[in-house]
């Protein structure tokens, strides 16, 4: 599932492509998406200039006049910039298209979870968006807050940092990356975590999420390509999907065992 980092990468790399420009057309070729596109989507849209494209946790928002767009890349979705002498080479779940005046961006999602919605203004009161936790990356996201927030929850750390109610866009891959790197276990119940561990915490989830988007900055050259998609980046990854190897730090052997019904990696002697 494209995570944070990766969203982010996507809003970087086509935003050149159609800032400053007119959405013209959106041709809709598959409604049935996570909720389904609604009928009147093209009307409503149609020949407004994009005042902006901004990204709110792992939504992208094409900002217009009458209102937004809300994209939602899902499990499987990516967007693509499309060339005019390759716009008619449709692929297989080739979904949306939204046609700007210098540029097609083409939404293609095998398993159907993303989403395209209409959300009038303003945008941050849509029930999707209504109820999320600050930006990890934002001035609102710090270790006093994580340790406000924790306080009696019995619960895993780890379910409580990818919960987007505390703060939004820590998935799973850097969840553990970040326990990892603060030396927390993502076992302990988020109530026992000192604030000054929380203050750890935060600052390792804004340098792996950094790090991340930092890493994804060669792909934005690849987005007139036929695939499109970043992908996930080739981090150096500490913990997950390592499982029986040794740890960077240390050299005891990685675990992983299921939290939340997620695969979760640690190091049972670098986290406590």
């Amino acid at each position: 599932m494209p995570e944070l980092p990766e969203v982010e990468t996507t809003r970087r790399g086509i935003a050149p492509h159609v800032e400053g420009s007119t959405l013209r057309e959106v041709v809709v070729r598959e409604p049935r998406l996570r909720w389904p596109v609604p009928a009147t989507l093209a009307a409503d849209s149609a020949d407004q200039p994009l005042e902006g494209l901004t990204r709110r946790a792992k939504y992208l928002i094409f900002r217009l006049p009458r209102g937004n767009l809300l994209l939602h890349l899902g499990m499987s979705g990516s967007v693509r910039v499309i060339e005019a002498a390759t716009e008619r080479a449709l692929k297989l779940h080739d979904h949306v298209d939204l046609r700007f005046d210098r540029a097609t961006l083409r939404f293609n999602d095998p398993r159907r979870f993303g989403s395209l919605l209409w959300a009038p203004h303003p945008v941050e009161s849509h029930p999707l968006l209504a109820e999320l936790g600050p930006e990890p990356l934002g001035d609102d996201f710090d270790g006093d807050y994580l340790f406000a927030r924790s306080r009696g929850r019995r619960g895993a750390v780890k379910n409580f940092l990818m919960d987007g109610h505390v703060v939004v866009g820590v998935g799973n891959i850097y969840a553990s990356e970040s326990l990892h790197e603060a030396g927390i276990s993502p076992t302990r119940p988020a109530g026992r975590v000192s604030r000054a561990r929380y203050h750890r915490l935060a600052q390792t989830v804004r340098e792996v999420l950094q790090r991340a988007i930092d890493s994804g900055g060669s792909t934005l050259r690849d987005f007139l390509r036929s695939d499109g998609s970043p992908g996930y980046f080739q981090l150096k990854l500490a913990v997950y999907g390592r499982e029986g190897e040794p740890c960077r730090t240390c050299g005891s052997a990685i675990r992983q065992r299921v939290i939340g019904q997620r695969a979760s990696y640690y190091c049972p002697q670098c986290q406590r």
